[in-house]
């Protein structure tokens, strides 16, 4: 029997969901997520790190709820990527958590200029995924591609840095049991070699540094990057039937160090103590990262986050499409999900 409130899920049924048994969203955050969707277009994802259980799935439209919004259309992530590239960075040894750079709004390459918040410099890794230094993870992660002691040429680079992201479930359909899931872009040597026929290095690509570019993923994978790093290390296939088979409770771990991911869980809370998320209010503490993405048009809102830090019971991505900062649209609506789940209200 599917309950009267759940409207989206009542068309996930009509576009091709089993309706084999019942399922792990919980009726208070759909409820919640229909009413802060309202108005927008976009998604919000939520799952329980320990299982892998969809708890919150909502999208809107303007033709309504439309599941692909979630699990099939890739975007740019934004800043909320730098997260995992922050750990890809550390694992490699790339950078350490003390590694320093300089930034004064921003960062020009030749006729290039990326702009970047105000805060104070140098900035040193926590600092930098508080304040979301564009900065800090341009240059790190064109060092990391040029770099010609660590690897033997740019295309073991490219590819090493594309097998930690695919490790952490971005980039490619993660098997989650609603139908008609696609992945999204991951640059690997094979697509940069075709698609900058004259070369390439990591001045080429560095936009995929800080989330744009070369680089698109799913809102669900968004959230299971947030499941990632909760969990310290590993995540389990996102599902939203009780009932899903062994294969949804097989532990995926991924590549980062394990060491790497305390630096990124501070810099995550300090992002919501003092940082970009700094305007959320908890009782609890939240770990989240902004997310700003540039395309045609107003820029998305982006926000993945999890709670409590300490023995997490949620994580969740939420992506608004036209919304603006990361800070002012997508982290007030992930908050409001993250405290009804946490506190009932």
């Amino acid at each position: 029997m599917i309950a009267a409130w759940a409207t989206g899920i009542i068309q996930l049924h009509a576009q091709g969901l089993p309706a084999d048994g019942p399922l792990t969203v919980r009726p208070a955050l759909q409820q919640l997520g229909q009413k802060l969707l309202q108005g927008k277009t976009g998604s919000i994802v939520a799952i329980r790190p320990a299982t892998g259980e969809i708890i919150c799935l909502v999208t809107n439209s303007p033709k309504g709820f439309d599941v692909n919004l979630a699990i099939a259309t890739p975007y740019a992530p934004g800043s909320t990527f730098k997260t995992a590239q922050a750990l890809t960075l550390l694992s490699e040894g790339i950078v350490t958590p003390e590694t320093s750079v300089e930034c004064h709004n921003g960062i020009t390459d030749g006729n290039i200029r990326v702009g970047c918040h105000q805060h104070r410099s140098p900035l040193q890794l926590r600092d930098a995924l508080a304040f979301s230094c564009n900065t800090w993870f341009l240059i790190n992660f064109a060092s990391m591609i040029n770099d010609d002691f660590m690897y033997e040429s740019r295309d073991e680079a490219i590819n090493t840095w594309r097998d930690y992201m695919r490790s952490m479930g971005l980039g490619g359909p993660l098997g989650v049991d609603i139908p008609g899931e696609k992945g999204g872009l991951l640059a690997n040597a094979t697509y940069l070699n075709r698609r900058y026929k004259d070369g390439w290095d990591g001045r080429t690509i560095w936009w995929a540094g800080m989330g744009q570019g070369d680089v698109t993923v799913t809102p669900l994978q968004l959230c299971n990057l947030a499941v990632t790093i909760a969990n310290r290390g590993y995540y389990f296939t996102p599902h939203i039937h009780q009932s899903a088979g062994n294969r949804y409770h097989t532990k995926h771990v991924t590549k980062v160090a394990p060491e790497a991911y305390q630096p990124v869980i501070d810099g995550m809370r300090m992002a919501v103590e003092k940082g970009t998320a700094y305007k959320l209010k908890t009782t609890y503490p939240i770990c989240g990262k902004t997310g700003t993405v540039e395309n045609p048009g107003k820029d998305h809102s982006a926000f993945i986050a999890f709670a409590p830090q300490d023995n997490p019971q949620i994580a969740i991505a939420v992506y608004i499409e036209h919304g603006g900062f990361g800070a002012d649209v997508a982290a007030p609506i992930a908050s409001r999900i993250i405290r009804m789940y946490l506190k009932g209200n």
